[in-house]
């Protein structure tokens, strides 16, 4: 039975994140050392204490939430727990390519911090939104954003699962297209608390930046293979991995149409590793036959670990 590992992305941020795997397991307190070094401040004190206003900044959230995820995936990897496939949700792709081998968290921690700068500094603070539309199916939230759009950037960002978008853009046209797709049948439209549209054509001068920073890293051919972000297709080399990052800084995150390629690729469970269940929930509604299980604690690793055997 085939295994992938799926890694969160921002949101699934909390204060007291990786903590209690940090104090039980010396592979998870190592990955938090290692990022301190290279960052050259403690994320792991953000992590483990806060304050949340700090851990909520785009800039300290990203490596932070990579930092928790690897330091699971190291806890699973000193088991034997080893998968088949990764994949990560946006940032959580910097997670999976870690787990796979094609960068390391030194090299990972540093490039998703200036990512989480260039993202932010991209659209000034109140120009862009993000908005979820549950409830209505992908063609006709297009044909709202086409409608709502006016010269302005509005697009579907994420294609998290069945009835499950979020649409990024200028904030006047992400509310247009939220009223449109409220009128086509959408349940609910409403706005995310988030501090920039990401992934969207907003987004091209932080994706140009990062091009930059991504060029200058050696990226090594995985030893998992991948589906991405922004094709949701298989990557095996590092080349295609690093075309994958740049990629998806502005274009929507394909999320179910990974998760059913992952299906037809032979998966049948999926263990999100690091902070958080939001991967866990869209699996359950993507691959409906499909095992699902968390590891952010001990608690839910030994639960993992109970089933790993017969997984």
């Amino acid at each position: 039975m085939s295994l992938a590992f799926v890694f969160p992305g921002q949101g699934s941020q909390r204060v007291g994140m990786g903590k209690a795997l940090a104090e039980a397991f010396p592979e998870a307190r190592s990955a938090f050392r290692e990022a301190d070094e290279a960052l050259g401040f403690p994320i792991s004190t953000l992590c483990f204490e806060g304050p949340e206003a700090e851990l909520q900044l785009t800039a300290v959230t990203q490596p932070a939430i990579l930092t928790a995820s690897v330091a699971a995936y190291r806890v699973l990897a000193a088991q034997g727990l080893r998968p088949s496939w990764v994949a990560g949700h946006s940032l959580g792709e910097y997670s999976a390519l870690v787990a796979a081998g094609t960068l390391s968290l030194a090299e990972a921690v540093l490039a998703v911090r200036r990512r989480g700068q260039y993202m932010q500094e991209a659209v000034p603070i109140g120009q862009g939104a993000m908005a979820a539309i549950l409830g209505l199916d992908l063609p006709a939230i297009e044909k709202a954003c086409a409608q709502a759009a006016r010269g302005e950037v509005v697009a579907p960002a994420n294609i998290n699962a069945p009835g499950q978008v979020v649409i990024a853009g200028h904030a006047a046209a992400v509310d247009r297209a939220s009223e449109a797709c409220k009128v086509l049948g959408a349940k609910r439209a409403m706005r995310l608390a988030v501090s920039a549209p990401f992934h969207c054509a907003l987004m091209r001068p932080a994706q140009a930046r990062l091009a930059a920073d991504l060029a200058a890293l050696s990226f090594r051919d995985l030893e998992v293979p991948l589906v991405n972000n922004v094709e949701a297709r298989v990557v095996r080399t590092g080349d295609e991995a690093r075309d994958g990052l740049v990629g998806q800084v502005s274009a929507p995150v394909l999320w179910q149409p990974s998760v059913e390629r992952l299906v037809k690729e032979g998966v049948e469970t999926f263990v999100e590793v690091g902070p958080g269940t939001v991967l866990t929930g869209l699996v359950r509604k993507i691959a409906k036959g499909a095992r699902t299980f968390n590891v952010d604690d001990p608690s839910s690793l030994a639960a993992w670990t109970a089933a790993a055997p017969g997984a």
